[in-house]
């Protein structure tokens, strides 16, 4: 007989479901604010508690999980264009229904003591190292699908990237480039590389994005700026980036646009905004 915590139960739903919307958002290459994903999180969890009902079958069930993938996407990405918003749902439904399915054959092949499992909810009754070794391997095996999946090739076409940053919005020429493979290793984003010229009208004040000047002893990072190696088959070095509040990346020929999850590096010889193609594949 498994005891239930009703604590555990919560708090285990509300680490589980951050590291399936931040595992949805890293997929899909969408934005995704801190915020909106605890709060997210926290209305999600209390889904779990369907674990404590008698059994209410099936269709029940698939309703619920529904209602409830639909509504927790919603409060994460606050996205209202109906397309983006049911491939993001359909996404995040079938990241839930593998994990469900993993834990599932768990519980039916071992049956272990710590495990309940009732309406298609799981309870773990864990140790907090045990769950961040989990975690650690689940995000690692997200980001290895991720990176198969950016193995194909978009195709190519007329862009522009459009830049929102502290009320301010600029609009680029896209350049799509395989070529431009630079992730942020810090946070595992991928960086498009933008003139400086454009760049500078984002800010009231006058910034230098000069490397010589940005690494002097006695020179501070602009705010919000860090630098991070980079390499190409003609050069390498350093160049500053930054996060800016969002990244729109728009198809001229279709009119239709995307919302990406970019960092944006800063390069004086760049004219467009360069981006790897994977950014617009799911």
């Amino acid at each position: 007989m498994t005891y239930i915590y009703v604590d555990v139960l919560i708090i285990l739903n509300i680490y589980v479901n951050y590291f399936l919307i931040k595992s949805t958002a890293r997929i899909t290459h969408t934005n995704l604010k801190t915020y909106r994903c605890i709060i997210s999180s926290v209305v999600g969890s209390a889904f779990s508690l369907m674990i404590l009902l008698p059994e209410i079958g099936i269709l029940a069930n698939t309703i619920i999980k529904l209602f409830a993938a639909v509504l927790i996407v919603s409060l994460a990405f606050g996205i209202k264009d109906k397309f983006k918003l049911m491939k993001l749902i359909l996404c995040f439904y079938g990241i839930n229904f593998v994990f469900a399915g993993i834990m599932l054959a768990i519980y039916m092949i071992f049956k272990p003591s710590f495990m309940g499992y009732n309406n298609t909810s799981i309870y773990i009754d864990f140790s907090l190292l045990t769950l961040v070794i989990c975690t650690i391997i689940a995000y690692a095996a997200i980001c290895l699908i991720r990176l198969i999946m950016d193995g194909g090739k978009a195709d190519g076409g007329k862009y522009t990237v459009i830049i929102k940053f502290k009320n301010k919005i600029i609009s680029i020429d896209g350049l799509m480039d395989t070529g431009n493979s630079l992730i942020d290793s810090f946070s595992g984003k991928p960086v498009i590389i933008c003139s400086e010229k454009d760049i500078s009208k984002l800010f009231n004040e006058e910034i230098s994005f000069d490397i010589s000047s940005l690494i002097g002893i006695n020179t501070e990072m602009p705010k919000g700026f860090r630098l991070i190696p980079f390499s190409t088959i003609s050069e390498s070095g350093i160049i500053p980036i930054f996060k800016p509040d969002e990244v729109i990346i728009k198809e001229e020929n279709t009119n239709r646009t995307r919302n990406v999850d970019a960092l944006i590096g800063v390069n004086s010889k760049e004219t467009d905004a360069i981006f790897n193609p994977k950014l617009l594949t799911i």
